[in-house]
């Protein structure tokens, strides 16, 4: 059982070599490839010496339980914990997204539900922000266009890891799940008779694209530039700073306005379209490998409902994993973890089931 982790072990111990060589971290790509695929095994090797332990204990417990009482007494809790410590190693073995070591891009749209919906957008904004400060990312805002009372009718943000993360701990492995439609039922502010609202949201979760990955043909691009639009500010409705930049094969439009230069502007919808490309991509890549499963793919649609956040009940459920706690309070402060831990059960399970067929 496992046996493929013997190999994955040896190259762990090869990596670790490698990396205590001064002279491999004089070639700074190199080290970043290297250290990168150590992060990776680091914890599929650590489980695999937990789950050997544990194996080799509940062999000499089995083998000793019919002469020593002590040993018959603990075998039953060694066999659950090997049991667990093997789930925990499967999970860890089954094949990672190739976009899950990214950084991403968050895009929050407001939908249905006029002013109030743009305040929810800000709420889940603000959401992100505090998830990402919880696992020590940084957070950065591209481009933003805020409502009169202060919310949002659209914004991005891009979400990038400190160093090298643990399999599965990227933002995007962690936060791919975001996206679809977030429904919203409350008392707006605006609404004088007391009476509970619904409003949504829509959320897209981009894995952040490098310049090797997606090459725009400079060509393929036709750049407008307009006067910002909002609520107000020393930038806003003076200069032609804001970007519209259209993709023609794709069809794909990106606006950025956020920044007081034309220049970062252009930057920050570049960053969005590539994004947008590789995403596009990865979609059309999923589909054609897939027609039965693409859940990566479907939790970057919008079209689908996923969530709902019910503040009168301060309740959460999400609808694809039928996930539902009672402090929305603490979610909406930024603690994700338990919903996002669900997801990944679910899509593990998914793909460990399709993976014994």
């Amino acid at each position: 059982m496992f046996e493929s982790c013997l190999e994955l072990v040896d190259e762990y111990s090869e990596l670790e070599r490698q990396l205590a060589v001064p002279e491999v971290h004089n070639d700074q790509e190199l080290a970043r490839r290297l250290g990168r695929r150590y992060a990776q095994l680091r914890a599929v090797v650590a489980g695999y010496r937990e789950w050997a332990t544990l194996a080799d204990d509940v062999l000499a417990a089995t083998e000793l339980a019919a002469e020593d009482a002590s040993f018959a007494a603990e075998l039953p809790g060694l066999v659950e914990r090997e049991g667990i410590a093997a789930e925990r190693l499967t999970a860890l073995l089954l094949p990672r997204g190739p976009l899950d070591d990214k950084d991403v891009i968050v895009e929050v749209k407001a939908g249905e539900g006029g002013e109030e919906s743009a305040l929810f957008a800000a709420d889940l904004l603000r959401m992100y922000v505090r998830y990402a400060e919880r696992h020590g990312w940084s957070t950065q805002i591209l481009d933003a266009v805020e409502s009169d009372l202060g919310g949002y009718k659209n914004v991005a943000i891009a979400v990038k890891a400190k160093g090298v993360q643990e399999p599965g701990e990227s933002p995007y492995a962690r936060l791919k799940f975001e996206g679809g439609v977030h429904r919203v039922q409350r008392v707006p502010v605006t609404e004088s008779q007391g009476r509970i609202h619904t409003s949504a949201a829509g959320v897209l979760v981009l894995p952040e694209a490098e310049d090797v990955e997606v090459v725009i043909d400079q060509g393929d691009l036709r750049i407008d530039v307009y006067r910002s639009s909002g609520p107000g500010g020393q930038s806003v409705n003076t200069t032609d700073s804001a970007v519209r930049i259209t993709h023609l094969p794709s069809g794909l439009v990106v606006s950025c306005q956020n920044e007081k230069s034309q220049l970062q502007n252009r930057e920050q919808a570049m960053r969005i379209l590539r994004a947008r490309l590789l995403a596009a991509a990865e979609e059309q890549a999923a589909q054609e490998a897939s027609d039965v499963r693409r859940s990566q793919v479907r939790t970057m649609d919008r079209s689908e409902r996923i969530r709902t956040y019910n503040f009168p009940e301060n309740r959460l459920a999400d609808h694809r994993v039928g996930f539902k706690s009672h402090n929305l309070d603490q979610i909406l402060d930024g603690d994700l973890d338990p919903v996002i831990d669900a997801c990944v059960a679910a899509d593990n399970a998914a793909r460990l089931a399709e993976s014994s067929v």
